[in-house]
């Protein structure tokens, strides 16, 4: 991969992390600022079903920023675009959809066929 297109998912990797911290420290902010006690436990139920829901995202936001983390680590190594798999190149196209990606399509394919199996 040249050094044009490494910039390029570099940029892409960096500008969705920092959308992702962002968003948790708004999530941090907003939950300390929402310290609101509701005398009705059906309002109380809800904010925390909301709250719930809102640490569940950002859970899943977290493991992505360590994705994020990690593929930056193989830009620096020059192993990102490789298959962990079968060695191959990733195509481009999954690349720029899934930057974080460790297969290439087919062997992520196999990968979902052996989980439904199982």
């Amino acid at each position: 991969m040249d050094a044009e297109k490494r910039e390029l998912y570099r940029q892409l990797l960096l500008d969705e992390m920092k959308g992702l911290l962002s968003e948790a420290d708004k999530t941090v902010h907003e939950m300390a600022d929402d310290a609101a006690h509701f005398p009705d436990p059906t309002d109380r139920a809800t904010q925390e079903s909301d709250r719930t829901f809102e640490l569940r995202i950002r859970d899943r936001e977290r493991k992505l920023v360590n994705k994020i983390r990690e593929a930056l680590e193989r830009l620096d190594d020059d192993t990102f675009g490789i298959c962990e798999e079968c060695g191959e190149e990733i195509g481009e196209g999954r690349l720029k959809a899934r930057p974080v990606t460790t297969l290439c399509i087919n062997c992520k394919m196999e990968a979902e066929e052996k989980e439904k199996r199982l």
